[in-house]
């Protein structure tokens, strides 16, 4: 796809001297020429009052309260719908990083001017414009210029100051008495005791599927998910499948319904009133995806260097299982969460729940899982999930994750910017680069039938 005629226009119009290159995304960098150089992304936003366009680097995080208290607009993004309209309307697949992009107020952020020089996005995802600063400055000489960015927050990559920092941000955003225990303090249910007895189920060598099928049928509506889920298209089942028995012994296997019933009971274990369905449908789509993905993945490494197959689902299906803890720890900021991750789609999630709340999903989800006694495979895989250069102990289900979902959001699944892939992780997985890619590409051709998995576990 060529540079769109109009952004070339514009430049030549205002005499700005620029160089085509090749997107840095192609490149496999996130750096254009070092830390004098910066990449140059571009958002629009609304209100009642209209649209609002704001250009900034890609290396931060567009604050939108900074925007609110300085133009007095709560801003937020366009729904999926309507930007998708507007790219097609205007025949780009993002956003121009150029100032009033089709009359568009726009607000540009201070710390573009700091640069020699300015890697903008063209709209494409091919290629990009370069610009020097003083180019640039003469492009938006008549926007207004102002520091709405932050620094986005880090991760502590050990696990040792999370109790504090959960209970920093409950003493910052909640009217709850602080009490001596993390767990009175939150305020969160007991693990369910259908889970109860699957862990119990787990621990014991000579368990069968008459056992599981027994634990699994006193929850009805558990039942009737795993059910559906073996008789889904996505396992192309011979017949019809009957009872969990079925799903048993004809498709899943042991293993897999002991996690999955265990990842399911979990899901449902948090009951607020801020999320709405939509969300609700898209928590599931995406435990799914990454669920089937994972899967995936760990039937592509060699037998004998396979991680426990069970653990590695019941991992990637709980991925995302703080948002629903955040959801109902943080109600009256899971709003202000969401509209931030939907503004900042380039800045990873627990960096913006760091910078709004104090303390990330994963830090939490993997706390709260702490205290229910889950395995530890699945602790460490929730809590470093995001972390590329981890590699203590249970690295392998961290890492799926990780390669995962990266490998998704770069055939465009949600809408997280993917970040780049380590080459040891795959080295340290023995899980060829290629054959990951192909799985992946394979998991979804079935988009449509995971699809129809999730939307019966939102129901």
């Amino acid at each position: 796809m060529p540079v769109p005629a109009s952004i070339l226009q514009m430049l030549e119009t205002n005499n700005i001297n620029y160089e085509l290159k090749a997107h840095l995304s192609r490149a496999n960098t996130s750096s254009s020429s070092g830390p004098q150089a910066c990449a140059v992304r571009s958002v629009v936003l609304q209100d009642n009052n209209g649209l609002v366009q704001v250009v900034l680097p890609t290396n931060r995080l567009l604050d939108l309260d900074a925007i609110e208290r300085r133009y007095d607009r709560k801003l937020r993004s366009l729904a999926d719908t309507e930007m998708q309209r507007l790219l097609d309307q205007h025949g780009v697949t993002t956003i121009p990083a150029f100032p009033e992009w089709q009359g568009i107020t726009t607000i540009v952020d201070s710390s573009l001017v700091e640069y020699n020089t300015l890697w903008l996005e063209t709209g494409d995802h091919e290629q990009m414009i370069s610009l020097k600063k003083e180019d640039f400055c003469a492009l938006i000489e008549t926007t207004s210029i102002d520091a709405i960015t932050a620094e986005p927050p880090k991760t502590p990559e050990n696990t040792e100051g999370d109790s504090q920092q959960i209970i920093d941000s409950v003493k910052r955003f909640t009217q709850l008495r602080i009490k001596q225990r993390l767990e009175d303090t939150l305020d969160l249910p007991p693990l369910p005791e259908t889970a109860q007895k699957i862990i119990q189920l787990r621990g014991n060598p000579d368990a069968d599927i008459s056992d599981l099928t027994a634990v699994v049928e006193l929850d009805p509506s558990l039942a009737a998910q795993v059910v559906s889920w073996a008789a889904s298209p996505y396992y192309s089942a011979p017949g019809k499948i009957k009872s969990v028995h079925d799903a048993i012994v004809r498709v899943l296997g042991f293993d897999m319904v002991l996690n999955l019933a265990l990842g399911l009971s979990l899901g449902k274990t948090i009951n607020n009133e801020v999320i709405n369905d939509q969300q609700m449908k898209e928590y599931w789509k995406h435990a799914v995806c990454v669920a089937a993905s994972v899967e995936g993945l760990v039937t592509s490494i060699p037998r004998d260097h396979r991680p426990a197959f069970g653990m590695s689902y019941l991992s990637g299906l709980l991925c995302n299982f703080g948002y629903l803890i955040m959801a109902e720890v943080f109600p009256p900021y899971f709003d202000t969460v969401n509209r931030y991750l939907c503004a900042n789609p380039h800045v990873a999630q627990p960096a913006i729940e760091r910078h709004v709340i104090g303390v990330s999903s994963c830090q939490i989800s993997a706390w709260l899982l702490e205290y229910w006694n889950m395995p530890d495979e699945v602790i460490t895989a929730l809590r470093q999930q995001n972390n590329s250069a981890y590699c203590g102990e249970h690295a392998e289900y961290a890492n799926l994750i990780y390669i995962a979902e990266q490998l998704l959001a770069r055939k465009g699944f949600g809408n997280r910017a993917p970040a780049p892939i380590p080459t040891h992780l795959f080295e340290s997985l023995h899980l060829e680069h290629e054959t990951a890619e192909v799985t992946i590409e394979n998991i979804l051709e079935s988009a449509d039938d995971l699809d129809s998995i999730a939307s019966q576990m939102s129901a």
